[in-house]
């Protein structure tokens, strides 16, 4: 098929497709649905009975657009985090806020920094405004501040991109590390801080700095944690001038209030979030000793994931997975060598875990004759 001739040169030279394939998509394909949805990252534990009573309550008035200042929630995250409303932008998830931040800061030609097999949809929004993509590999199992930052230097990079803890391996750098990376940024460089998981992660993960430093932007989500990813709200932590930009090239309706009222009662929920962080660690501790049931090797996590060291390379390890998706059970794996010797399994409850547990040890067997 010929590119329609209105494209611009940039967008025909980019390849038409969808940076993950999602559980529907396997299910139309295999014509049956999943038993276990432990593949992408989601709260299977729901959102707080509040957010849902919340959303309830907003739904008759959907008629109505969202409050394009996002005022209400942009207040209780100002109050919620100790600063300031105007250090806080918020739009419909992390990767809409990463695909307006590299439209804010990238043209073609520009250079950015990531990780070969990091999280692949700001990769995906960095090529789609032309920007220069510079891959550096992890560090074992984990992403490489000092690498990362020598790249930058070298490139002159705009931006850098860093999850912690980290997407697809789980693991995580203390805030001390972090601080050192800070400081090690080439001047006019930006830290991109991906901090998705940062609720599951141990107390220190998390740097304190001013939000007012240009030199790193915080991105949050309530997706993971607070069991929202269908509604889709995330929200950005930065510098003044740098969150008052996301104005100028935001859809300003891409909210819903029905999002909106979810995520007001969800942060208020704090019972809420302490329970989920448990039903975590607990499934955490499952979905590791399963792994050692089996003679596989699972990561620490400080995510709402486990991701497992299947010991036999990538081709092994997509047997696994191919088979344990011809069970009934929706997991993911790292897409790079060597991340990909390795599957990545969402935490769930008992009835997901004893799921995953029963199909394991044939989806092995299989994948070893």
């Amino acid at each position: 098929m010929t590119d329609h001739p209105n494209i611009t040169k940039l967008a025909q030279s980019l390849p038409a497709s969808v940076p993950f394939v999602g559980p529907e998509a396997q299910e139309r394909q295999n014509g049956t649905a999943f038993a276990a949805r432990l593949g992408a990252n989601e709260s299977t534990f729901g959102p707080s009975p509040k957010a849902i009573i919340a959303m309830q309550n907003a739904a008759p008035e959907a008629w109505k657009y969202a409050d394009p200042e996002n005022h209400d929630l942009r207040q209780a995250l100002a109050t919620y985090h100790g600063i300031d409303p105007q250090h806080i932008a918020i739009d419909a998830g992390i990767d809409t806020l990463l695909g307006l931040l590299v439209r804010l800061v990238i043209t073609e030609g520009d250079h950015v920094v990531t990780s070969a097999g990091a999280y692949p949809t700001f990769n995906y929004h960095v090529t789609g405004f032309g920007g220069t993509l510079h891959q550096m590999p992890y560090a074992g199992d984990f992403e490489d501040p000092e690498r990362l930052c020598a790249k930058a230097h070298e490139v002159n990079a705009k931006l850098i991109y860093l999850a912690n803890p980290d997407n697809p391996m789980g693991t995580w750098h203390d805030a001390s590390n972090i601080r050192r990376m800070i400081s090690a940024l080439p001047e006019g460089c930006l830290l991109v801080l991906d901090e998705a998981y940062i609720e599951f992660a141990p107390k220190g993960t998390a740097p304190d700095w001013t939000p007012e430093d240009p030199r790193v932007i915080r991105m949050r989500t309530f997706s993971k944690a607070y069991g929202l990813a269908g509604a889709r709200i995330g929200y950005a932590i930065g510098a003044t001038p740098l969150i008052a930009s996301f104005d100028k090239v935001r859809n300003h309706f891409g909210m819903s209030r029905i999002a909106q009222a979810g995520a007001l009662a969800a942060l208020a929920d704090e019972n809420w979030l302490e329970h989920i962080k448990d039903a975590v660690t607990t499934s955490r501790d499952d979905i590791a000793r399963i792994a050692y049931d089996n003679g596989l090797t699972p990561l620490a996590s400080g995510t709402n994931f486990v991701t497992i060291d299947c010991g036999e390379g990538a081709e092994f390890s997509q047997k696994v997975l191919q088979n344990l998706i011809k069970a009934g059970i929706f997991v993911r794996m790292p897409g790079v060598e060597p991340l990909n010797r390795c599957i990545r399994v969402s935490c769930s409850g008992p009835e997901d875990m004893a799921r995953f547990e029963k199909a394991l040890p044939a989806a092995l067997l299989a994948a070893r004759l």
